[in-house]
């Protein structure tokens, strides 16, 4: 099993739409191609409130590649996205890495 973690850094005031983006739009097109998330997560105290942090996990670096290029394709998601940016970009920055357990993590 191997983790990607990806950080978002949201247009200041627009994390609220990319919450609302991912509860009612993202996962559901997710589900459909098999990716699965193991947790979302926002800044509570820390450098940043405009900031969000999720993990994915994937049976392999091939079984990624084809859900994510799946979902990058996907048309419904191409839509949604326009749609959910129609006043402008909602994500400002993306990192993501890809993660791989320790022998002695709780996570495998």
């Amino acid at each position: 099993m191997i983790y990607e973690l990806r950080i978002y850094e949201c247009v200041p005031g627009r994390l609220p739409d990319l919450n609302n983006r991912f509860s009612t739009i993202t996962l559901k097109i997710w589900e459909r191609h098999g990716i699965q998330q193991a947790g979302f997560w926002t800044t509570i105290i820390g450098e940043s409130n405009q900031t969000l942090y999720y993990l994915l996990k994937f049976d392999s670096l091939a079984d990624r590649e084809t859900k994510w290029n799946a979902f990058q394709a996907d048309p419904e998601w191409h839509a949604a996205r326009a749609k959910t940016e129609a006043n402008g970009p909602i994500v400002a920055n993306v990192k993501n890495f890809i993660l791989g357990p320790t022998p002695y993590s709780a996570v495998k």
